[in-house]
């Protein structure tokens, strides 16, 4: 009889690049509840390693920080040594990392008449810098953790890996060309890399959250000041069916089913998971 629960995922060992972070803790939290041994990869060692000691308490299920850039390959060959030591072989990869910042944004949504003599507002006043690591965050920062932590699922002929991209992949938003361009990439690089896994056991597939409130786009969201929403983030409401941002714990069903057995015959896919809004048509 097939077992329809979890129980499958219990003992595994996971690495979640970004955990440390709004939705990265929702899930550590998540994972640790189901028995699954969490290593924390974080920039900031001791904020990992503070989350991590908070949810082996809380869950009894071994959590660790490890230090780690997902831009520096031997940083992360060296972090993947001590998650071996400490937990044993790598079992599934949450690639979360990833973010925006005020440097890869546009200050105008879009060029119109009015603006046309301030280019230093719009895509003409990027500056490639900003650019170019708002997408390497993301999509190099995808790739690279993939590339060290599923060597040990080649050994053992079985393993998943998660992507996280975002809504911005099927939809772009206006002023963040790079950070949409670079979970575009991830959509297609999920897709890619399960056709060239599919026959080694190693399932890749992806989630693209709708709008959460994170540290990365706080700043577009909501008045630093009054804490009300930004006419951008009303929008966003009015475009989200169920008139809300996403909890980080609503991504967590989603999760557990694409980790486990019970989608063993599931690989290349990008959930939605976003309160309708890519079922909208606006009207």
């Amino acid at each position: 009889m097939i077992d329809y629960s979890f129980n499958s995922l219990k003992n595994k060992v996971c690495v979640i690049t970004g955990g440390a972070g709004v939705i990265g803790t929702s899930m550590v939290e998540c994972l640790a509840q189901v028995g699954i041994k969490v290593a924390i990869l974080d920039r900031n060692l001791e904020v990992a390693t503070e989350l991590a000691t908070r949810i082996t308490r809380e869950t009894g299920t071994k959590t660790i920080g490890v230090e780690g850039n997902v831009l520096d390959k031997d940083s992360l060959i060296a972090a993947k040594k001590l998650i071996n030591d400490q937990l044993g072989k790598i079992d599934i990869l949450i690639n979360a990392a990833g973010g925006n910042a005020p440097t890869a944004t546009t200050q105008v949504e879009q060029m119109d008449k009015s603006n046309m003599s301030e280019l230093e507002k719009t895509f003409y006043g990027l500056e490639m810098d900003g650019f170019q690591k708002v997408f390497d965050l993301n999509f190099k920062g995808t790739v690279l953790p993939t590339m060290v932590f599923t060597l040990d699922m080649l050994e053992s002929g079985k393993g998943s890996v998660l992507n996280i991209s975002s809504m911005n992949s099927y939809r772009p938003l206006t002023k963040i060309p790079a950070y949409s361009a670079a979970k575009a990439s991830i959509n297609n690089f999920t897709q890619w890399l399960a056709v060239h896994l599919a026959k080694t056991g190693i399932r890749v597939n992806c989630i693209a959250p709708g709008f959460f409130l994170t540290n990365q786009n706080r700043f577009l969201l909501t008045d630093e000041k009054t804490g009300e929403a930004t006419p951008r983030g009303n929008k966003i409401i009015s475009s989200t069916p169920m008139g809300k941002y996403g909890e980080p714990e609503d991504l967590n069903g989603a999760m557990l089913y694409l980790l486990s057995d019970i989608s063993s015959f599931v690989t290349g896919i990008v959930i939605p998971v976003d309160g309708g809004y890519s079922a909208y048509g606006g009207v």
